[in-house]
């Protein structure tokens, strides 16, 4: 007979699992405020990186929202959500996030300048649709998307297949930083948005304009001010 093996579940994903609970029964609704890290950490009698870990998950499947400086919320949720796995949700780690940025410099950076001097008339309509796109977005999610599709189709303008390969595999973890980043800029200060958008035309105007130096200088800012946003919450919430 053969036997399934039976894994312990991890604090966090208990703690996770019994704040998803609240939610499912009306016990915590949309736009409600969750107590702070330091009173659920009590609550629960767990350590605050558990209760950090819990969170996360709960924002990687769309349940909660972290506000800087005002804490957590439940957000507005479609119900299929709450049938997820709390273990299914990719968390995303200090670590990770620092390593993805490391990658995305070094390709994306040189991805741009061969962009700016390789792109056909066609990638470039692409490029500018998916600016168009962000631009327009009029919620998280398509922003998030467009804002992906605009590094990838000028990854695609580079003409070197196994760079898309290489920007393609990583994919799902530059969705997921880029969703952070919008939200956090977004919470942090309305012009901020404003202010991405404006980099992202800077970038699509100087690879219009085949200048592939100043195209590699406006994406590694754009990358450092990625980078310092993330960062900056992240140390936020290991206070």
């Amino acid at each position: 007979m053969n036997y399934q093996q039976i894994k312990p579940r991890k604090i966090y994903e208990q703690v996770a699992e019994a704040i998803l609970e609240m939610i499912k029964s009306g016990q915590l609704k949309p736009g409600e405020k969750l107590d702070s890290v330091q009173q659920i950490a009590e609550n629960f009698q767990v350590g605050r990186s558990a209760v950090r870990e819990a969170l996360s998950a709960l924002r990687a499947m769309g349940l909660v929202e972290m506000h800087q400086g005002e804490g957590t919320y439940v957000r507005e949720f479609d119900s299929k959500m709450l049938s997820l796995p709390v273990h299914a949700a990719v968390l995303m780690k200090k670590a990770d996030v620092k390593n993805l940025l490391e990658v995305r410099r070094i390709l994306e950076v040189g991805a741009v300048e061969a962009a700016a001097l390789r792109w056909t008339a066609g990638q470039l309509v692409e490029i500018k649709e998916a600016l168009e796109q962000m631009k327009q977005a009029n919620d998280e999610e398509l922003g998030e998307e467009a804002d992906f599709r605009f590094h990838l189709a000028i990854a695609k303008a580079s003409q070197n297949e196994l760079l898309i390969s290489l920007m393609n595999n990583v994919s799902e973890m530059m969705v997921r930083t880029m969703r952070e980043t919008r939200r956090l800029w977004l919470y942090s200060e309305k012009s901020t948005l404003g202010r991405l958008n404006q980099g992202h035309q800077s970038i699509y105007n100087a690879i219009e304009q085949r200048d592939g130096v100043m195209a590699q200088k406006l994406m590694l800012t754009h990358l450092q001010c990625v980078e310092v946003v993330l960062m900056k919450y992240f140390n936020e919430i290991e206070e």
